[in-house]
């Protein structure tokens, strides 16, 4: 027995099918289409209605008036005994009414080709890598479910099996060698690329075993699961233009020097400057970074505040202005006599007469200083709590463990408080190359990178990852890469985020309709702001 299922997809759409039940189980015979408002639901419904009175193609009333020649009644003849017989005219046929064969977003899918074609994808020559990284940004799904959305993008989708193989071409041709040679290409011609932004994220799998890959390792998110570290290099505008993975138990620090070495070697660059926060901040990676001949600017360590101002705090103690900048020296290891607090002025930092230092840049601001202290007050807060018995589920800041119980460590405290409102920078980069505000500048832009992420695990839906192999885990990255660069260039054509994109432009929906024997695309009614917003996308390419 067959019936209509109507089923809520993961962008907000209903999609209207056919299914039948065959020996106790469901079956999805036919996907009539995804309806965005209440009127195409209703068009579906019926279509939907119609294939199950009859496995033909129904017919749709558009509202479509078309002249019908009908048959004119003619007198009977009259005929004498010598005359000609009388011609009957022919009865003329009856014209079909107009049906809708189907609707899709053709629109959508044609402005994100159009953005594929301007990065200089198509030189990969594959459509079905192509479509999987459209279906990626309309709207990510499983690779079983992607026939779905590019059926309601107008697009016919290539066979399960085809797509697989797509994932292992995608390893097999090195695709994502190509893809950052093309990013890489058009960061460069659309602005700067010796500035780069990298961080790192971590994926999670569902799956309850670990093996050479997935790790269970450290995870910000505090889930148990098997992880990947996913590491990806950005352009200061948040382009992405490399991307690697690591085991999910490898320390974030091990990641930033290879997939650095990998971008430089990739476009022959030797005059990098590295941006990363301070968990990128160890002694091996900086010098690793220096050796290599890249600059970088990483976010320092509050705790390494009071070793490098400790001329400041014995001549100034710990007032401090907003806005004020201390430029200054920072051990590269431990500690050394570089910073000399007898001196009331800061050293300024020079390679050869400071080599076991680094430069670190200091700032100082009201606003952070009120929020720090609100995140140290709350801290307080729940440390006294569990002095008094309360049994968190683990122990909070600033509670130390005596021989008579938990007692609240007030040094450590005050030194936290002491030190709330400033922010670190160390980099390699002297001040006459680049003053002290132009540091903290490009430090700021990190948040870029971090948004590109956010775009990744949120839009995209890079995790969870269901893949097992490697290499099909890989593909995935490779095609969440892709996706990440059509998606940024729609940021920065339109000035709108991918979502509101989406929203705005997936809802115009062309029909493609048959009358009078013949078939008809016709095409979504565009307002002033849909026209606007695709002339953005387009026009941006020149």
């Amino acid at each position: 027995m067959a019936w209509i299922r109507r089923v809520r997809t993961a962008s907000g759409a209903t999609a209207v099918q056919i299914a039948e039940s065959v020996g106790g189980r469901r079956r999805i015979v036919r996907h009539v289409g995804s309806a965005h408002d209440e009127t195409e639901l209703g068009l579906l419904m019926d279509r939907a209605r119609k294939l199950l009175e009859d496995d033909a193609q129904g017919q749709l009333d558009l509202g479509l008036s078309l002249p019908v020649t009908r048959a004119a009644m003619v007198p009977a003849p009259t005929q004498t005994l010598f005359d000609e017989p009388a011609t009957v005219p022919a009865r003329r046929p009856v014209v079909a009414a107009p049906q809708v064969l189907r609707t899709s977003s053709a629109v959508l899918y044609d402005a994100l080709a159009g953005v594929y074609t301007d990065l200089g994808l198509d030189a990969l020559e594959d459509e079905v890598f192509r479509d999987l990284v459209i279906a990626r940004v309309v709207e990510p799904t499983s690779l079983l479910d992607v026939d779905r959305v590019l059926a309601d993008l107008g697009r016919t989708s290539a066979s399960l099996s085809t797509r697989k193989r797509t994932l292992g071409r995608c390893q097999d041709g090195a695709y994502r060698d190509q893809i950052a040679e093309l990013c890489f290409q058009h960061a460069r011609a659309s602005g700067d690329v010796s500035l780069c932004l990298y961080d790192v994220t971590t994926l999670h799998f569902e799956a309850a075993e670990e093996d050479a890959l997935r790790k269970v390792g450290y995870s910000k998110e505090r889930r148990v699961d098997p992880q990947i570290i996913v590491g990806l290099l950005v352009d200061r505008h948040g382009f992405p233009l490399e991307i690697g993975c690591w085991e999910g138990n490898k320390a974030e620090t091990h990641t930033i020097v290879p997939i650095i070495e990998a971008f430089a070697a990739r476009h022959g660059i030797t005059d990098l400057v590295v941006v990363a926060d301070a968990g990128m901040l160890s002694a091996a990676n900086l010098r690793a970074l220096d050796e290599a001949g890249h600059t970088f600017i990483v976010g320092s360590k509050t705790a390494k505040a009071p070793i490098d101002l400790i001329s400041h705090f014995r001549w100034h103690g710990d007032a401090f202005t907003d806005g004020q900048i201390i430029d200054t020296v920072t051990p590269k290891v431990g500690k050394n006599t570089d910073n000399d607090p007898a001196l009331r002025r800061e050293p300024a930092w020079d390679p050869e007469q400071h080599p076991s230092s680094w430069r670190a840049v200091w700032s100082y601001s009201a606003k952070r200083f009120a929020r720090d202290n609100k995140t140290l007050t709350a801290q307080e807060n729940r440390a006294r709590a569990a002095i008094e018995g309360d049994k968190p589920a683990r122990t909070p800041r600033f509670v130390k463990t005596q021989s008579d119980g938990l007692v609240l460590d007030e040094a450590a405290l005050a030194r936290a408080r002491r030190l709330a409102g400033l922010k670190g920078f160390v980099t390699n980069i002297p001040a006459t190359a680049l003053p002290a505000a132009e540091v903290i500048d490009s430090y700021r832009d990190l948040w870029h990178v971090e948004q590109t992420f956010r775009m990744s695990k949120s839009d995209l839906r890079a995790r969870p990852l269901f893949a097992r192999r490697r290499d099909s885990i890989e593909a995935h990255l490779t095609i969440v890469f892709t996706a990440l660069a059509i998606a940024r260039t729609v940021q920065a054509r339109t000035g709108l985020s991918l979502r509101r994109f989406l929203r705005q432009i997936r809802p115009l929906r062309s029909a493609t309709i048959e009358a009078n024997g013949a078939v008809q695309t016709l095409p979504p009614a565009l307002s002033s702001s849909d026209q606007a917003v695709l002339n953005d996308l387009k026009n941006g390419a020149t």
